[in-house]
């Protein structure tokens, strides 16, 4: 049996700060192949997936997106809003149907501010969303390149 990720919503947020955020929710679907959102954008709302699966993806000039990693039930889609400017650093696609809860990310950020302990604790979630998700690229990139810049000379 396998343990939750701690990135998940159900394992990162105390179920006071839980259930205050999905006061918040609103149910939504998309389409597979339906962008969530394109690298640039205003980042003004973000998603917790129910069920399918996200595409996270950046843009490759001449050539199709790159997807950086694939987001399941629990996680969530979009950091941005949190963070000035709040423009989106990365795209998303639904790589297949998929059922999401979606918030308004400044309706969010406004509960955060008037409310320090709901405020720090979807903070400390979004940080460890984060982390995750940079050592996760860190080590997909030395999978790729370790190999070859390894620095050992044969």
């Amino acid at each position: 049996m396998s343990t939750p990720s701690p990135t998940r919503i159900a394992a990162a947020l105390p179920a006071d700060c839980r259930s205050r955020l999905m006061e918040q929710a609103r149910e939504v679907s998309f389409a597979e192949g339906t962008r969530l959102f394109r690298e640039g954008g205003h980042a003004d709302r973000f998603w917790i997936v129910r069920s399918g699966a996200v595409a996270l993806d950046v843009h490759v000039p001449g050539r199709r997106a790159a997807v950086i990693e694939t987001l399941g039930a629990g996680q969530l889609v979009g950091c941005s809003w949190l963070f000035k400017p709040y423009t989106w650093r990365l795209g998303a696609e639904a790589m297949t149907p998929v059922r999401a809860y979606e918030f308004d990310a400044e309706h969010v950020r406004t509960l955060m501010d008037a409310d320090p302990h709901f405020g720090s604790a979807l903070g400390h979630w979004v940080g460890q969303v984060l982390v995750h998700r940079l050592q996760a690229a860190r080590i997909r990139l030395l999978d790729l390149y370790a190999p070859y810049g390894s620095g050992t000379n044969l």
